[in-house]
């Protein structure tokens, strides 16, 4: 996520720059039965998803909504504008649970209604990890709506071939890593770009797998801990020595794979629809690729959690977004249409992008696998992908770990993101300038730093 940035942007810079607006023409105060919602799934087809829903429940309830798009990396700064200018939106959609613990770290939610929609939904029909997770002081700080899940994507073809077995543990990526990279085709192709907030996704999958965290029970920052530097260690060795040479990022990455120059690579489940051929913006190029667009899909495997040597048990990185709302927001209406979203809304909401929304509301049942996936080519993912993948993806939010939050560190782990110190070690170590230990010891001083800036 961007770094939290403290000047005002001017209100007319905002809404030129950062939004795209669909509803209710501008300049007109909002009516008393009007809500304002921000949305982070702000791609033109979603924003008409959501508004064929929101004039459903208009219809219903008489509540007019003015939705808002809003691009991720533009969130802090637009969050920060309005907040100064006293102009907070009623809901924000599609949340990732490091902005929720910024709005909590500057007291901008309403900490009581989440709540009261859970109890009214039935907490029973949530995934007890994801309301762990969106939990702060025993209050619940946002409704949990789905998540996505970092995964290691591996050619099942060339690991036959090669008599190698499924990548799920530290020895075994290396091991495949090393034994592919020849003629042309990288071992793996892994994010190591300074500046991306993947980067720090991809390695803190590969980290949690080897019991590393960022901090312990009492807050301390364990950045140089004994697994965290094998962690740095493992996947700096991987990006130096079996992976595509520069700063690899979350676009290089999925290119070098869809191309077929890869044999493995960690990337998050929204690849899954364009892998199978779904979106003409994100076509996989691969010589066999041409005849079949499902040829990828079909020839990769996934793996959903890791274990490193150090690790207790298998762990995976994943992403919790929710409903938030802002604490000026006229509460009624607003817990009307989070409700709304969570339920009535709710099939349309998550089909928008199946391969990215895993349910994290029990109800869908087998119908989340027949959602149509893809832009330009709609198709059930149970038609691309076998059932026991389908089946890892869908429980994929009882098991995510994430770095801090268990810990009650989520704040910290919000401002990490946009300081982004771990990937800064990590291409420190690829480009030769540091060791893993040194990177180790640099990260964790980067973090606590971070940390003494927080507002408690």
């Amino acid at each position: 996520m961007p770094k939290k940035v403290t000047a005002v942007l001017s209100v007319a810079l905002l809404a030129a720059a950062s939004l795209v607006a669909c509803g209710d023409g501008g300049g007109e105060q909002p009516a008393a039965n009007q809500i304002t919602v921000w949305t982070e799934e702000n791609l033109e087809d979603r924003m008409a998803v959501q508004n064929q829903i929101i004039t459903e429940f208009t219809r219903r309830t008489g509540v007019q909504v003015k939705l808002v798009g809003v691009a991720e990396d533009q969130f802090s700064q637009t969050l920060t504008a309005a907040a100064a200018a006293d102009d907070l939106p009623d809901v924000i959609g599609a949340l990732p649970l490091s902005s929720v613990r910024e709005m909590e770290a500057n007291e901008l939610i309403d900490t009581e209604t989440p709540g009261k929609v859970a109890d009214q939904l039935g907490r029973d029909t949530f995934s007890p990890r994801a309301l762990e997770l969106s939990t702060s002081g025993g209050q619940l700080l946002a409704v949990p709506s789905d998540g996505w899940a970092q995964l290691l994507l591996y050619r099942k073809d060339l690991f036959e071939k090669a008599g190698l077995r499924p990548p799920d543990t530290y020895e075994a990526m290396e091991a495949a890593a090393a034994k592919l990279n020849t003629g042309g085709v990288a071992g793996i192709t892994l994010a190591i770009a300074p500046k991306d907030s993947f980067t720090a996704q991809s390695f803190e999958h590969v980290a949690q797998a080897n019991g590393c965290q960022l901090v312990d029970n009492a807050g301390n920052v364990t950045l140089d801990s004994p697994q965290c530097v094998r962690a740095f260690g493992f996947y700096s060795n991987l990006a130096k020595n079996y992976s595509v040479k520069g700063k690899q990022d979350v676009d290089s990455t999925r290119a070098t794979y869809f191309s077929g120059k890869a044999a493995m690579t960690i990337w998050s489940s929204f690849i899954l629809d364009e892998m199978a051929g779904l979106r003409k913006d994100a076509v996989p190029s691969c010589q066999e690729c041409r005849a079949d667009p499902a040829w990828l899909a079909e020839n990769t495997g996934v793996v959903t959690a890791l274990k490193g040597p150090d690790g207790s048990a298998p762990a995976q990185y994943g992403e919790i977004v929710s409903w938030v709302v802002t604490r000026d927001a006229a509460k009624d209406s607003a817990a009307k249409f989070v409700s709304y979203m969570m339920n009535e809304g709710y099939e349309r909401w998550i089909g928008m992008a199946p391969e990215g929304k895993f349910p994290t509301r029990r109800g869908l049942g087998e119908k989340w696998d027949q959602l149509p996936a893809g832009v330009d080519t709609k198709k059930p993912l149970a038609d691309v992908y076998p059932p026991d993948v389908l089946d890892a993806l869908r429980k994929s939010p009882d098991t995510f770990a994430r770095w801090g939050i268990p810990q009650g560190q989520g704040k910290l782990v919000g401002a990490t993101m946009g300081e982004l110190p771990v990937p800064k070690a990590l291409s420190a170590i690829v480009d030769g300038s540091l060791t893993p230990q040194a990177a180790a010891t640099q990260a964790k001083t980067d973090v606590e730093t971070i940390k003494r800036g927080i507002r408690q």
